[in-house]
């Protein structure tokens, strides 16, 4: 599949899949539609790490156009990168933001999964959508609702989360289940002492 760098033409709504791909670097070139400016992003901070997990999120804004995510774990960090599309009128024509995020896994306090489970005709159980949390430590920085007062705010914090999903017509049964695997794995690391 070919495509235009930084957003501009029509994207197809269905993207090629990344599930079999087991490695970073491979997944990346399959499913992003700008897997260049991602792995520089990533590589530049991994370093070298070892990659544990990861998953990638791809989907079409009809505001923005591609917003993409690739959230890796090297074991002690979450390295967090996000590509998207500038709104018409907020930018030359098709400008994209790039921006990184790292959290160390000793931020993460919580990590949920939940799976809608279904049964085929035969009666098999499948399912058929996931939703992961990673609850941390830090606080929500997204503003006050208007209306609420200072003294009111402080009832209205949250910790900040990091939240993913797929569904079978959202991903696929593959990307379902790396996305289990991947909240597995840093469910499994959560809590350890870290190297």
């Amino acid at each position: 599949m070919s495509s235009p760098p930084f957003g501009g033409g029509d994207m197809p709504a269905v993207f090629p899949d990344w599930s079999p791909y087991q490695d970073l670097d491979s997944a990346a070139r399959a499913y992003l539609r700008d897997p260049e400016v991602a792995l520089d992003s990533l590589f530049g901070v991994l370093r070298g790490a070892a990659v544990l997990t990861f998953t990638l999120e791809r989907f079409v804004n009809e505001v923005n156009g591609v917003w993409q995510e690739v959230v890796v774990c090297d074991g002690s960090r979450l390295v967090l990168w996000h590509g998207e599309d500038v709104a018409p009128g907020d930018g030359p024509v098709g400008a994209m933001t790039s921006s990184l995020r790292v959290v160390p896994l000793s931020t993460v306090t919580e990590v949920g999964c939940r799976r809608r489970l279904s049964r085929t005709p035969g009666g098999k159980v499948q399912v058929d959508s996931i939703d992961v949390y990673l609850l941390l430590s830090s606080v929500d920085d997204a503003p006050v609702p208007p209306g609420v007062g200072e003294d009111e705010s402080r009832s209205v914090l949250r910790h900040d989360a990091l939240r993913f999903g797929k569904t079978l017509d959202d991903g696929g049964a593959g990307q379902i289940a790396r996305l289990e695997d991947f909240s597995r794995v840093v469910a499994s690391l959560v809590g350890r002492p870290t190297l």
